[in-house]
């Protein structure tokens, strides 16, 4: 093989890296195409306000003429800020079955990332908690759910070679709600205290348009305050949150959003999930045209996979019981709407409180994720 690694310079290359995935996998079961003009709009730094606080470069790999992986790499003012490092992270990384590729594309990551004073170097992740991030470990016979994304098996050999160690774990549970009622009764005795001591107020909005007008920037603030110590993620400038409320608030059904409010009708905590939308991604095949819309539209209205996407809760209630009383609500209204099964969002191996509550409703771990870590000086 003679590996050569180019970076990104037209949109015809740009085309190329958004495209070469549909190739890789293209006889995979359960990878799951990204919508090709979402990535369009996430690389483009005129559309996407992440370039606010960051930076970034593609590349390429060629054996010869043929393409065989890509790589960005991304430099964060905001997470270097944030969390006091000097780090380049690396994401969107895919390769044929080749450590030779694998070890030049990030090569090339990491000279980038040093040309910019950078002295260490982590990935998979993109500019925000919302980007794909982590690799997969485990759980490569389970269809992922559309945020979390698929890799093929052999990538976990490349890293350990290349020096990269564990920084951080995440885990994937899923829940199969029985046709008899799912909750425990001292669940629900339990959700009920937590009720009326705390004189929260459980609320839900009928029309999709006021809860957007409404709360669609409270939550995004309620986020923030949730993400403020968790790994990695980045703080939101205003741009970013009116995008991500477009993105991800936009088309949800109202039924399964929870929102708990206070005596001032302030939010204090919030989860948002989502009818899995995984079979229609794959069945769009990576467009809205000429009929990847009617299967996205169709897998909204079809109650058979639950996924948990979005959940915050403000610090004065955090330990409060607050999460156990907002999923025993989105479980109440899963079980009216037929739904057969649940699935969590990815969650950080330290988030301990988070697995203690799955634990009531007798989880299977389904997929494992790694963020890796090296040193680059």
């Amino acid at each position: 093989m003679a590996i050569t690694v180019k970076i990104v310079e037209n949109k015809t290359q740009l085309k190329k890296f958004i495209t070469f995935p549909f190739s890789l996998y293209k006889n995979t079961k359960n990878w799951i195409p990204p919508l090709k003009s979402d990535d369009w709009q996430a690389f483009d730094c005129t559309k996407n306000p992440a370039y606010e606080t960051a930076d970034a470069a593609f590349f390429l790999a060629y054996d010869n003429e043929r393409l065989v992986g890509r790589i960005a790499a991304i430099d964060s003012k905001a997470a270097n800020d944030k969390f006091k490092t000097n780090n380049v992270r690396f994401g969107w990384f895919e390769s044929i079955d080749s450590f030779e590729v694998a070890q030049k594309l990030i090569a090339a990551a990491e000279a980038w990332g040093k040309k910019r004073g950078r002295e260490t170097m982590t990935g998979p992740q993109g500019f925000t908690d919302f980007d794909p991030q982590g690799l997969m470990l485990e759980g490569f016979e389970h269809t992922p759910t559309i945020v979390g994304g698929y890799n093929h098996e052999y990538y976990q050999n490349f890293f350990p070679k290349m020096g990269f160690e564990k920084d951080i774990d995440y885990y994937e549970f899923s829940v199969t709600i029985p046709d008899s009622d799912p909750i425990p009764e001292r669940l629900k005795e339990l959700s009920e205290r937590i009720r009326q001591r705390s004189h929260i107020k459980i609320i839900e909005y009928k029309k999709l348009s006021t809860l957007v007008r409404e709360r669609a920037h409270e939550i995004f603030e309620l986020l923030e305050e949730t993400f403020e110590e968790i790994y990695g993620a980045v703080p939101l400038t205003s741009r970013q949150v009116d995008f991500f409320i477009k993105k991800y608030i936009s088309f949800v059904d109202p039924r399964l959003v929870k929102l708990a409010v206070d005596e001032q009708n302030k939010l204090v905590a919030f989860m948002l999930t989502m009818p899995s939308m995984s079979a229609a991604f794959q069945k769009a095949r990576g467009s809205l045209f000429p009929f990847g819309w009617w299967f996205l539209l169709k897998a909204l209205k079809t109650y058979e996979t639950l996924d948990f996407y979005l959940a915050g809760i403000s610090k004065k209630h955090r330990g409060s019981g607050m999460d156990l009383l907002l999923t025993m609500e989105i479980a109440k209204t899963a079980k009216e709407l037929g739904f057969k099964r649940t699935e969590s969002n990815l969650e950080l191996e330290t988030n301990t409180k988070v697995q203690a509550m799955w634990k009531n409703f007798n989880p299977q771990q389904l997929r494992k994720r790694r963020i890796f870590k090296k040193v680059i000086m």
